[in-house]
């Protein structure tokens, strides 16, 4: 018997707000890449209905939803006000075999793309595990093996994903830090304590970025916050969620709300655009769920965005002179999913002798959304060169991200491009070595 994917009708409901006015398309990326409708957001909800309607998908269906960055640019773009993003990650978990769920309803990915997919999830999410790479992951790159492999043709036709794994993974500067980067599980404020926060450390962001948690954490501390830092949190569910994965998000979403009850703090400060969004969706993640809707809509509640919470709380601490120009990136998950544009920008332009300059395409997606650069390498890839170029017609000594898939990827693009590197920064990098008084080159490196 086929599976009712939407048994109580929520889905159908959603798509009827769809009236298929197009001004989706010339917001989405994919679309802007290929020109299929279907690879719309109104053609992809157009194949939901149909989905919905008889209950059962086709292989083709499929590859669009797969297609999809998730990066909700069409989201505030449409007047209907649609919610994309919950439709999408519905139609993805069509494709899935999750214990507990009902039976997929889109035909089974093949068995090279399933194991893929299983070695993304059994890794990424888990940071011992991402350290546990490190080691051959450098030994490959000072030998230049990493090199070899990357010029493999036969490797890129048999293993694509693997492939653009090793491409995006970040060098010796940006990683090597990640065993001194571990933090105490509290920070004292400095001077008057203004609010006691919980932080968010991150499963990629604290292995290959641990000094962006570092410099959070002191900005934080620096403007009269206690930190405090949960050694026993874990992933938050972001790439599950965002992939479709639904049981094992709300499993994430489950231990991370009991680690940071237990913390008690006024609010959780989340550097990673991705992270940060799928937490403040617990509330309707877990809302099936009467044991622990509540504690989730709690949880969400007290979630910020570095950037926002520093913004709502105001600053304390003086800001040095950076005399440096910056392009700031937004990063989908900030910018469309958690609607966060105008307060990175304000930090910035509170610095003293910064100038901000905009991308001319910073609210199209760079490729990076979760693990689409790794599961769709070939318009990832398109979709990183056009962001590079525009990244370089800044003429901006520094690029600030918001989120370490962003980070990883535009490093990608912009060695790509055939230009020297470009440097880049989070957000609390900059902030930091503003109130810490260092000088600009620490930026540049």
């Amino acid at each position: 018997m086929t599976a009712q994917p939407d048994p109580g009708g929520e889905l159908r409901e959603l798509a009827s707000d769809c009236v298929h006015c197009g001004f989706c398309l010339p917001a989405c990326p994919t679309y802007q890449l290929w020109g299929e409708e279907m690879d719309s957001p109104r053609g992809r909800i157009h194949l939901m209905t149909q989905i919905l309607d008889s209950g059962q998908g086709n292989a083709a269906a499929a590859a669009h939803f797969d297609r999809c960055l998730g990066c909700m640019a069409c989201v505030p773009a449409c007047p209907s006000g649609v919610q994309y993003d919950r439709l999408i990650e519905a139609a993805r978990a069509w494709a899935e075999d999750e214990p507990g769920t009902a039976a997929p309803v889109l035909p089974p990915r093949s068995r090279r793309e399933r194991a893929m997919r299983a070695a993304i999830f059994a890794t990424f999410p888990y940071p011992r595990r991402l350290r546990m790479m490190l080691a051959p992951l450098r030994a490959a790159q000072r030998t230049r093996a990493d090199q070899l492999v990357l010029r493999s043709s036969l490797l890129g036709r048999l293993a694509p994903e693997a492939v653009a794994a090793l491409a995006v993974a970040p060098g010796p500067a940006r990683g090597d830090g990640a065993r001194a980067g571990r933090l105490p599980e509290r920070v004292p404020a400095r001077g008057t304590r203004r609010a006691v926060v919980g932080m968010l450390t991150g499963c990629v962001q604290s292995v290959f970025f641990p000094r962006v948690n570092q410099a959070t954490a002191r900005v934080l501390a620096t403007e009269g916050c206690d930190v405090v830092i949960p050694h026993g949190q874990g992933c938050c569910g972001a790439l599950s969620l965002h992939s479709g994965r639904r049981a094992e998000a709300m499993a994430f979403a489950r231990r991370s709300i009991e680690v940071f009850e237990q913390a008690s703090v006024e609010a959780i400060v989340v550097n990673a655009a991705g992270c940060g969004s799928a937490m403040k969706n617990y509330a309707e993640l877990l809302a099936p769920d009467p044991a622990w809707s509540a504690r989730a809509a709690a949880l969400s509640a007290k979630v910020r965005d570095f950037s926002e919470f520093l913004a709502e709380l105001g600053p304390a601490a003086p800001r040095g002179e950076l005399k440096l120009t910056v392009a700031y990136q937004d990063a989908c998950h900030l910018g469309h999913g958690q609607r966060i544009k105008v307060q990175p920008r304000g930090l910035l332009q509170a610095i003293p002798g910064l100038t901000l300059t905009e991308l001319a395409d910073g609210g199209t997606c760079c490729g990076s959304a979760g693990i689409y650069n790794l599961v769709q390498p070939a318009a990832a890839a398109e979709l990183g060169a056009r962001k590079a170029g525009a990244v370089r017609d800044t003429g901006a000594e520094l690029l600030v991200s918001a989120n370490p898939g962003c980070a990883l990827q535009i490093i990608k693009a912009l060695a790509a491009d055939g230009h020297e590197p470009m440097p880049m920064a989070h957000i609390a990098e900059v902030i930091d070595a503003s109130v810490r008084n260092q000088p600009a080159r620490s930026l540049l490196h």
